[in-house]
């Protein structure tokens, strides 16, 4: 279903099964935890779902992934071996790729789900607290929800119908380049490229909350 390179070279070889479009992402995404389809999708919302489907379908025929019940999308043992490949990847990415970041590579609501599953949850309130994001320049959708009771955290891009409990409205890189502990989340909210509303405790203690890449230096 793909094209060969020929080539008995371990790298060709490899390449063959790793390096198409979308499956180094589609991969990145399973290793980070995500194994319904619309998740897998959220995580990499460019490609079409049709596509998706054909590349969960490619990696399940070459044994990286085994479908479950569910449906669910695991992966294997042979899948999960390419963690340090996605890894190294991703490090590479951030030192030599990821220092200029230009308007083609932000998306809002990827930004969300990133900032959704990297939440430092053990630093927020013990019950419900619901976070409401808007960004400039406006986004599409335009608004997105984080409704968090660790250990659970829910990203709605529709009203959820609870009481906000901190408002953000946020220069849409700023918060890209907080993620990517490129800018301190501090030095954004003094600098009004954050902008929070709320009460003076929730205000105080949102830095804390925000995590960070993975591939980010330690702080």
């Amino acid at each position: 279903m793909h094209t060969t390179y020929g080539q008995f070279c371990p790298v060709a070889l490899g390449a063959e099964m790793f390096a198409e479009r979308w499956t180094p992402l589609i991969l990145r995404e399973l290793l980070a935890g995500s194994h319904r389809f619309n998740d897998l999708h959220r995580g990499v919302p460019r490609i079409s779902r049709a596509l998706l489907s054909q590349r969960l379908a490619g990696l399940e025929h070459m044994g990286l992934l085994e479908r479950r019940p569910g449906p669910e999308y695991h992966l294997t043992a042979a899948g999960l071996a390419v963690r340090p490949v996605i890894e190294a990847l991703g490090r590479w990415g951030y030192e030599h790729a990821a220092t200029d970041l230009q308007a083609e590579h932000l998306d809002a609501g990827l930004l969300m789900w990133f900032l959704r599953r990297r939440l430092r949850l053990d630093h927020l309130p013990a019950g419900r607290t619901v976070l409401h994001f808007r960004f400039r320049p406006r986004s599409r959708p335009p608004a997105f929800w984080l409704v968090v009771q660790p250990p659970l955290c829910d990203l709605c891009t529709s009203d959820p119908g609870h009481d906000v409990d901190l408002f953000v409205e946020a220069d849409l890189r700023a918060l890209a380049e907080v993620f990517l502990g490129r800018l301190d989340a501090r030095t954004a909210v003094r600098d009004g490229r954050i902008d929070l509303t709320g009460p003076a405790p929730l205000r105080a203690a949102f830095p804390n909350w925000i995590g960070r890449s993975p591939f980010a230096p330690a702080a």
